[in-house]
């Protein structure tokens, strides 16, 4: 039996706007285990971008209860969850958020920058991760001279550096053509293999067919929950 890495009771979350409160999430349940592939979806207001906030402890739900890893990470305070954050996930965005003055070595390397780690074992592991994403002939290469799928391997490979117990992707083929999708999705499918845990949150059916498990939200609620593996 797989552990559990996120176990969630109860969420809700709730925005105050001016004088309404806004409901968002609605009593979230939700357990994921360690190494599976989910994809993440829902149309536009059904909750997925603030539960996958919550995920990725940008932000701490209103009541009910998150475990990451075993973990109560519900309650914390920011520092604490920044900490977290570090250890356990490795964000990958759709606009990739890379350093535009750091080469692609510096910017895979940042976030062992944050964990304390000196700088040559900085090096090699970042040296190491660029290897596995494709990358070890661009490590010196800035953002602006690498293509867009380039980036995205580079972003892959920082949030894969910490070796953390999860990868939560948002749309991670969002400014991509079809054919780098292809290959982006084909190496989320290596990294999958790899034993790593990925959440990848889209809003393509055709990049959710290569997760084993769908949830689809839909007004604040999970609506299904299928296994496709």
């Amino acid at each position: 039996m797989s552990e559990i890495v996120i176990e969630l009771r109860n969420i809700i979350r709730d925005f105050k706007l001016g004088p309404q409160t806004v409901h968002v999430l609605k009593g979230i349940d939700l357990d994921i285990k360690k190494g599976e592939y989910v994809a993440l979806m829902g149309p536009s207001g059904s909750g997925k971008s603030t539960l996958m906030n919550l995920l990725g402890c940008l932000d701490t739900p209103t009541s009910g209860s998150y475990n990451l890893a075993g973990r109560d990470v519900s309650q914390m305070n920011d520092n604490d969850l920044a900490e977290v954050r570090n250890k356990e996930i490795g964000f990958v965005f759709q606009t990739f958020n890379l350093i535009p003055r750091q080469t692609a070595l510096q910017n895979v390397a940042l976030p062992l920058v944050y964990a304390g780690e000196k700088k040559e074992a900085r090096i090699a592991q970042a040296k190491n991760v660029l290897d596995e994403v494709g990358l070890s002939d661009r490590m010196d290469h800035r953002p602006n001279q690498l293509s867009g799928g380039q980036r995205q391997r580079v972003a892959i490979g920082r949030a894969l550096v910490n070796s953390p117990s999860i990868i939560l992707a948002d749309e991670p083929t969002g400014n991509l053509d079809s054919t780098t999708s292809l290959e982006i999705m084909k190496l989320f499918d290596e990294i999958h293999k790899n034993g790593n845990t990925l959440i990848v949150v889209t809003h393509e059916e055709e990049i959710a067919k290569y997760a084993h498990r769908v949830i689809r939200l839909r007004d604040g609620m999970i609506e299904s929950d299928q296994d496709q593996s």
